[in-house]
């Protein structure tokens, strides 16, 4: 019965937001506002020191990441900023950024980013095991351990979808990592009926770093 819950759960989400959102994917871009990115890419000053100008993000091994902005879904981003404001988000290095930004910054903060193409980067050689582990789980679940697959939600190449599931791949595997564990923890809450929140709890340290490893490895297109 749990199995079947969790499935319909997530099934039943991904049509939602897909059904509203894949049809304006492809067109985001050349929907975005030019007089918006301009102003966004201004405004954007204050991002800099830790998401780059090119939204490339930062990832310090054994340290904190921070996440690649760069070509992320415009209103996924802003949700998340609001999500910091309003504390369902924790982040101490985050927190004094997302209130200095009004609603019509953040708005040309987050085109200024969704316009930029993925910056090229290298990721960590990793143990081809480990690899070969998160790529199961990303792709196929384990369905033992009523673990759905991040592409059920995320996306076939989990290149992301609409607003609410964020593109994975390319992403700085400590950044997954940081959030998974966020969510295991309860300092993050704001994941579309607590999906994300019941996956990490069913996940491992070893688990974490195989997935976001793997995740880590895949182009963002």
């Amino acid at each position: 019965m749990a199995y079947v819950s969790i499935f319909r759960r997530t099934i039943g989400w991904v049509m939602a937001v897909t059904g509203l959102s894949l049809a304006s994917f492809a067109s985001l871009a050349s929907e975005l506002d030019p007089a918006a990115v301009q102003r966004g890419q201004a405004a954007a000053a204050i991002c800099s020191s830790c998401h780059q100008q090119d939204g490339s993000g930062m990832n310090i091994p054994g340290g904190e990441s921070w996440p690649r902005l760069a070509g992320l879904n415009s209103d996924y981003l802003i949700r998340q900023v609001h999500a910091f404001k309003e504390g369902t988000r924790q982040s101490a290095s985050m927190m004094p950024f997302a209130n200095i930004l009004n609603d019509d910054q953040l708005r040309d903060v987050a085109s200024y980013y969704a316009s930029l193409n993925t910056p090229p980067k290298t990721p960590p050689a990793v143990d081809p095991t480990v690899l070969e582990h998160g790529k199961k789980l990303a792709l196929e679940g384990d369905w033992s351990r009523y673990i759905v697959p991040c592409s059920s939600c995320h996306g076939p190449s989990n290149q992301g979808v609409g607003s609410a599931f964020p593109g994975l791949a390319g992403q700085h595997p400590g950044y997954i990592a940081q959030q998974l564990e966020a969510w295991q923890k309860g300092t993050r809450s704001n994941d579309p009926q607590n999906l994300m929140g019941a996956i990490a709890k069913r996940l491992n340290s070893d688990d974490i770093a195989a997935v976001s490893a793997w995740l880590a490895t895949q182009p963002a297109q």
